[in-house]
């Protein structure tokens, strides 16, 4: 690590309890001056109840101090090598702000049992501490990168190996001012000559090998010589972001994360679903009780068509439910009609303007409102409002590996291939949609797909 990150890392504690303590002050003194939320307005009584300001400052801002920093330093805002972006560390010092202001509300009504001597003063108090806190760090932050910019302070970095750099490794480095990306070296010789012109903070090595002697060479060398190593994983480059660094004891794990949809992700998806799902069907009960009595008027008994489907993890069968659009039998003539599929580039069976369906059954379809019922699959929890289609068993069969990984996650009314061209769209490109989903997913991409499906729906864009 260089001294001037380290410099700036530590110079962040002192100027977080500057940025408070002015705050502090300041609202005190704004307070006793009766100062008023709206100029020209009088609101505020006069104080009567702030203490003495050397009492104040001894007693409040002080232990204030101390507590804003330990909980800055939890929320990692004093890392010495500072990756955080502008904003996202403005939102932590926001959480840290009302962080501070809880602890501190229970410490006088739970423990001293009694209110606080001004509310006018917290309020002023939280604001200043933002903007000061905030100001504060982007001084510090824009200094930084003009020293960065004039060379000071940044990490002299090689990669190394018989195999280049990946493309992304090389731009990121190449193009963030932390690094000085020196180039490309093909072995350790190439380092050992380098390293007599110029001092290397960092080696990256692009083909490790723990068997090779030449990458425990490599290692060798640089603890001997106080060079940074690092490599770069030898299989799923691909997808950095779904990398996680963890511990398995005191071994480093580098573990894959199929998709963002685990753990916390997982449980919002699923509150989310139940929730919508609970009010849709709820509000929707009319429009059910109206479509089950023409489908009954057209085709008779049954008014649900009940279609097995693959569920997640592609090991659950799933019965799909569905308003019937279909002739009773219609399953039987599948067979019949396999040489008019107009999906011939997967294992998907369409077919344009299929003789089966029921007069009333097409209206359903071409609103989509045959697919309504599935809103109790995902009440139930074997579907999701959003994610890649149901799968049927069959089709299932005749999937390549890289296609089952759309099992990673719950089938849904709707997705990003529905979206994108519904049954338009050829399988392969159907298929990079769901996985795009399923490696990129977030709770914002679900509104947003949900957003387009109703104009997907009333433009009729590649319905069947």
């Amino acid at each position: 690590m260089k001294k001037s990150e380290a410099l700036f890392g530590v110079a962040r504690v002192p100027l977080d309890a500057i940025a408070v303590f002015a705050a502090l002050f300041m609202s005190f003194e704004l307070r006793v001056a009766n100062i008023d939320f709206l100029p020209g307005r009088q609101l505020l009584d006069p104080a009567t109840t702030l203490p003495q300001l050397p009492y104040y400052l001894t007693w409040f801002a002080l232990p204030s101090i101390l507590l804003f920093l330990a909980l800055a330093a939890a929320f990692h805002l004093y890392a010495l090598r500072a990756t955080m972006s502008a904003w996202r560390e403005l939102g932590r010092v926001v959480a840290v702000t009302g962080m501070w202001l809880a602890i501190l509300n229970a410490w006088f009504f739970l423990v001293l049992q009694e209110l606080f001597f001004s509310r006018a003063l917290l309020f002023y108090a939280i604001v200043l501490i933002i903007v000061f806190a905030g100001t504060l760090r982007m001084i510090l932050r824009i200094v930084q990168r003009a020293m960065l910019r004039a060379g000071i302070g940044r990490l002299l970095v090689v990669s190394l190996g018989a195999h280049p750099i990946p493309l992304v490794a090389r731009d990121t480095l190449q193009r963030d001012r932390h690094y000085a990306y020196l180039g490309h070296l093909q072995n350790l010789d190439g380092l050992r000559r380098l390293t007599v012109q110029r001092p290397i903070d960092l080696v990256i090595q692009t083909d490790p090998d723990p068997r090779s002697g030449d990458t425990l060479a490599l290692i060798d060398y640089c603890r001997s010589h106080h060079v940074g190593y690092g490599f770069l994983p030898p299989v799923l480059a691909d997808v950095p972001h779904q990398l996680q660094v963890e511990r398995l004891g005191l071994l480093p794990l580098i573990r894959f994360q199929p998709t963002p949809l685990d753990g916390w992700g997982a449980v919002a998806k699923r509150m989310f679903d139940l929730a919508v799902s609970t009010l849709l069907l709820i509000f929707l009960s009319p429009v059910f009780l109206v479509i089950a009595i023409g489908v009954f008027l057209d085709g008779g008994w049954p008014i649900f068509y009940v279609s097995e489907r693959v569920g997640q993890h592609g090991r659950r069968r799933i019965g799909v439910l569905k308003f019937r659009s279909m002739r009773k039998g219609a399953d039987q003539e599948k067979e019949l009609l396999e040489s008019f599929n107009h999906r011939r580039d997967g294992p998907l069976f369409k077919v344009k303007d299929d003789p089966r369906i029921t007069r009333f059954g097409r209206f359903l379809r071409r609103w989509s409102l045959d697919e309504l019922p599935q809103l109790i699959n995902v009440f139930a929890g074997q579907m999701s409002l959003v994610g890649p289609r149901p799968h049927l068993i069959t089709e299932v069969e005749r999937y390549s590996l890289e296609q089952r990984r759309v099992f990673a996650v719950k089938p849904g009314i709707t997705g990003l291939a529905q979206i994108s061209g519904r049954s338009d769209l050829p399988f392969e490109d159907e298929v990079h949609c769901d996985l795009l989903y399923i490696e990129e997913w977030s709770l914002l991409l679900d509104l947003w797909i949900q957003w387009r499906t109703f104009f997907t729906i009333v433009g009729r864009e590649g319905a069947d």
